[in-house]
């Protein structure tokens, strides 16, 4: 139900959302800069299809935590963003997905430059697991202009990553004027598995924008913004895993909410700029910059009183570690944009690097007994980007055409770089007590597995665009890139669109694309150390390819992973207020990388140390080709304009539907195939409404979320199976423009308080997480919110 107790505490931290958020939808011929080189395509006439959101919609669709990533998710049913909980370093950097494929198969664009990825390699995350992507939370949400996003491959133009698609974050450029945002607002929910009310999650937000005129033409426009937000908690009542002893102080652990699956604790810092100005007649000078600092407090497994994990001296009730992450984020880049013979030249440096400091408090080693550390420094991770990019381009009138085709071409050159540092030697030492090694919910990462990796990519491109008719467009790309540590990779695509008539057009495209392993997955190095039968130290390790014991058991250099991918749509438009598109995709992707099942045998160690003179290597992974899949799909997107109920009226549909089947996986597991086929939402169904007439303005969205399915492999035949059903989720929020300069708005996100359907017993872990984290609905029932902005 919503209530108006919680919206009335939000609105007592009073928020600030300016000129409120408008209904305003993507005029049909805005120009685009996603996925053409031409200088006049429109969303009406592109041949693959592209959604642009405009920052209104996103600012309205973020969430609580503000996360680009949700607003993403709310407004696009190709766009996955799950709510990863208790999994170690994906609470702190989570995965989204498009059109169900992999984190690390979508390529994410700001102003039209290639984004760094994440330094966190996710080892214990469902979805995108092995993977590190791009972080969508290190983008500023008061920076963002808009927002477009090419659902087709585009390696040909781009290069690496760009297999299921391509996100275009364009910063604001506006060049006057300001604006104060403040939000608040907490989960408040009736939670069935305990019977009680639970109001957590409390946010409070705040940003400030302002622009400038530099010059003739030229413009500098900044911000800053800062987020709280506190944990929430959706555990059941714990009835005692069964091999727990079962003591008296075991015992008193029943019934408890010993567990903390949920959002993480958040302190977040961002800054933002974006500046262009006339350094001389002919040539314009551009920059622009995005900085964040993220503190944010994850969840582990609680470890009971009397359990091997603990010491009774120093905990004597038991103990739920929580995991620490410090996520440091740069992005700056610097350009040139001139004339050169009759080419149009842009010539820019691109630098970006993220900074990950992991670690664990609230535990201990208890191999090192009641002696050890509380606190546990786990790791230290580091991604960096150095890119230069020259891009030329010019039209051509040519004979017979009926209007000039677009000539582009472009260099690039790009270091890639990966760094880990060791953990606290504590945090994986073992002991002198007869008790589990390592940090609890670490181990930390040892020095041996301190690696530094770096690589050299030099890329090219050619693209034409040409009207070869007045109904027919035709666009080719072609692309080679060279990388220094697997070497070449040739990429093409051609697009195409017919006009049938003056509403009905076919389009279409056929593009060869690759995602090149990263170098996470080429070097990461990690070993969990403990001992074994009969006190005898034991060794489980992730080992990079090159690696001999690796080589040993069957490991290969990494290829990239290629894709076919094809597309055909319809694109209609019967009136100007009226559209609809409908896009059939297939892709084809060979030689995914995953992570090996570990490889384990009899004799495995003696084995291991006779060849190599390594003791105790009971385990090994590492990552490797192992699969190939096949992703059929639909994207259906209608929407209509126009006046009703004295005001403007916004109605859309939208709609994705996918099919993931694998071939291969001789060395996966059953749940890496789960993950990869149906994890995720095959189906979601996004209706939504937005009304404004004078002061007032109204919003709502139904979402259906799809079924989605989760596999447990514990085992000695033991593959607890569970599909959750299909969900519905009601956004709603409400506006009013008390002045010409301050607007105030209330809504919810979740409104009806839906949770994903309860987990079977063997999948609830003994009751403590009666809700699987693969919906996109979540588990924490609804938010409330208050908002407000002051436009100056």
């Amino acid at each position: 139900m919503f209530t108006l107790r919680p919206l009335a505490l939000a609105a007592a931290s009073w928020v600030a959302t300016g000129a409120f958020a408008q209904a305003t939808p993507t005029a049909l011929d805005a120009v685009i800069v996603t996925g053409t080189r031409a200088k006049d395509r429109t969303l009406a006439d592109t041949a693959v299809p592209v959604d642009v959101l405009s920052r209104d919609e996103v600012l309205r669709a973020a969430g609580p935590d503000g996360n680009l990533a949700a607003a993403l998710q709310a407004l696009l049913p190709s766009f996955n963003f799950p709510r990863q909980s208790n999994s170690g370093g994906a609470d702190h950097v989570r995965a989204a997905q498009l059109r169900g494929l992999s984190p690390d198969q979508v390529l994410v664009l700001v102003n039209g430059r290639r984004r760094h990825t994440s330094a966190v390699v996710n080892l214990e995350s469902k979805t995108g697991k092995g993977t590190n992507p791009v972080d969508f939370n290190t983008i500023p949400l008061s920076a963002v202009a808009r927002i477009e996003v090419l659902r087709d491959g585009a390696g040909a133009q781009y290069g690496s990553d760009a297999i299921a698609g391509v996100v275009n974050i364009i910063l604001d450029e506006r060049a006057s004027g300001g604006e104060l945002t403040t939000e608040a607002g907490a989960f408040h929910t009736k939670f069935a598995p305990t019977g009680q009310p639970l109001t957590d999650g409390q946010t409070q937000s705040a940003s400030l924008t302002q622009g400038w005129a530099l010059g003739r033409g030229g413009f500098l426009r900044g911000g800053v913004e800062a987020l709280h937000r506190s944990p929430t908690n959706r555990a059941g009542l714990d009835s005692l895993p069964p091999w727990e002893a079962q003591t008296a102080a075991n015992l008193a652990t029943v019934g408890q909410r010993n567990y903390a699956p949920g959002e993480p604790a958040t302190h977040q810092w961002q800054a933002w700029f974006n500046a262009a100005a006339e350094l001389q007649p002919g040539v314009r000078g551009y920059a622009f910059g995005t900085w964040q600092e993220r503190r944010s407090l994850g969840a582990a497994y609680f470890r009971y009183p009397d359990g091997s994990a603990n010491v009774a001296a120093v905990y004597p009730t038991g103990y739920r570690p929580q995991t620490t992450g410090d996520n440091r984020d740069l992005q700056l880049v610097a350009g040139l944009k001139t004339s050169w013979a009759d080419w149009d030249l842009d010539l820019a440096l691109n630098r970006g690097q993220n900074d990950f400091a992991y670690g664990v408090r609230r535990t201990l080693n208890a191999s090192l007994g009641a002696a050890s550390p509380r606190e546990f420094h786990l790791g230290d991770f580091g991604s960096r980007l150095t890119a230069l990019h020259l891009d030329l381009s010019r039209e051509l009138a040519v004979v017979g055409l009926a209007r000039p085709l677009t000539l582009a071409w472009g260099l690039e050159a790009r270091e890639d770089g990966f760094v880990t540092g060791a953990g606290d030697a504590a945090s994986y030492q073992v002991g002198p007590v007869s008790a589990p090694a390592g940090a609890q919910a670490g181990p930390g990462l040892q020095a041996g597995d301190a690696t530094r990796r770096s690589r050299r990519v030099v890329g090219a491109y050619l693209d034409l665009s040409a009207d070869l008719s007045r109904d027919w467009q035709g666009n080719l790309a072609l692309r080679q890139d060279h990388y220094s540590d697997f070497g070449n990779a040739t990429t093409a695509k051609l697009s195409t669109r017919l006009a049938l008539d003056r509403t009905l057009a076919l389009r279409g495209a056929l593009s060869t694309n690759f995602r090149a392993p990263s170098l996470a997955q080429q070097g990461f190095a990690f070993t969990v150390t403990d001992r074994g039968d009969g006190g005898v130290l034991s060794q489980v390790r992730t080992l990079p390819v090159d690696h001999p014991i690796a080589r040993y058991l069957g490991a290969q250099d990494l290829k990239a992973e290629t894709s076919r991918n094809a597309s055909l749509g319809l694109s209609w438009q019967p009136s100007s207020a009226w559209s609809t598109t409908l896009d059939a995709y297939a892709i084809r992707v060979k030689h995914r990388i995953t992570l090996s099942q570990r490889i384990s045998r009899d004799g495995l160690a003696a084995e291991l140390k006779s060849k190599f003179g390594e003791s105790g290597i009971d385990g090994v992974n590492f990552f490797t080709n192992a699969l190939d899949t096949r992703t059929n799909g639909a994207d259906l997107v209608t929407q209509w304009t126009g006046p009703a109920l004295g005001g403007a009226l916004r109605l859309g549909w939208t709609a994705s539907f996918n099919r993931t089947t694998v071939n291969g996986g001789g060395n996966v597991g059953l749940e890496e195939v789960n993950t990869l086929t149906d994890a995720s939402p095959r189906q979601r169904h996004i209706f939504s409404a937005q009304w404004q007439g004078g002061q007032w303005g109204l919003s709502g969205r139904l979402t259906r979320h799809g079924s989605t399915t989760r596999v447990f492999d514990f085992g000695d035949g033991f593959v607890p199976r569970q599909t959750y059903g299909a969900v519905w989720q009601l956004d709603l929020e409400a506006q009013v423009q008390l002045t010409k300069a301050l607007g105030l708005s209330f809504g919810a996100v979740n409104a009806t308080g839906k949770y994903p359907t309860r987990s079977i017993p063997d999948i609830s872990y003994f009751g403590n997480f009666p809700y699987d984290v693969l919906s996109p609905i979540g588990f924490n029932g609804a938010y409330y919110y208050a908002r407000a902005r002051l436009a100056f």
